[in-house]
């Protein structure tokens, strides 16, 4: 089914549900995973599939401070870095990492993908934007789906006051109004803006 218009920014109360809802099921450390480097990575569904264990740690088992995203794993063909400094990511990384460790023993290998289907095997792009809006619509969160994520951490980022400029470069994009397309302004910044003009 195709869907209109923007992926929808969940509100605080809906990440809390998106976030309790995706800790059930056989694949909870794995979906976590997902979800906290889509909202707060702002990875897109092209990149979440393209990683694979070698992107995110090294042969010691640690983990890298960023993940270089090469032209070939990123929309547009613009090579960027996402980075891996969030303790939430780490935490939710390295939690995925040491259940895929145990459960795959000396099979372990840092070529294979990050991020496994239920039978085992990569996801394609689709699948993967299929997987997020399932947890979304799991969530109740009407409107969520893959991109939902990618547009929480910008408009998160420009409530918190990061500059449009940090933000284009952090999401990748090419240009700052293709950045202000993702923002979702909401009615009680925009009050909170007019009334600091003094």
């Amino acid at each position: 089914m195709h869907k209109r218009g923007k992926a929808k920014v969940p509100s605080d109360s809906e990440r809390k549900r998106l976030a309790a809802t995706t800790k059930d099921g056989n694949h909870a450390k794995r979906n976590i995973a997902l979800v906290t480097c889509s909202y707060r990575i702002g990875l897109r569904s092209k990149e979440l599939v393209s990683l694979n264990l070698g992107s995110v740690m090294s042969e010691v088992g640690e983990l890298f401070e960023q993940i270089d995203l090469t032209a070939a794993m990123t929309k547009g063909g613009k090579p960027r870095i996402a980075y891996l400094s969030n303790p939430i990511v780490r935490a939710a990384l390295k939690d995925y990492l040491d259940d895929r460790r145990q459960k795959e023993g000396i099979l372990f290998n840092l070529a294979a993908p990050l991020f496994l289907s239920q039978k085992g095997s990569s996801f394609s792009p689709n699948t993967m934007q299929q997987l997020l809006g399932r947890l979304h619509d799991r969530a109740g969160i009407t409107g969520g789906r893959s991109h939902s994520g990618r547009r929480w951490f910008a408009t998160e980022l420009i409530n918190k006051g990061v500059d449009i400029k940090a933000v284009s470069v952090l999401m990748g994009h090419s240009s700052i109004s293709m950045t202000a397309q993702y923002v979702d302004d909401n009615p009680q910044r925009l009050r909170r803006i007019a009334a600091e003009l003094v």
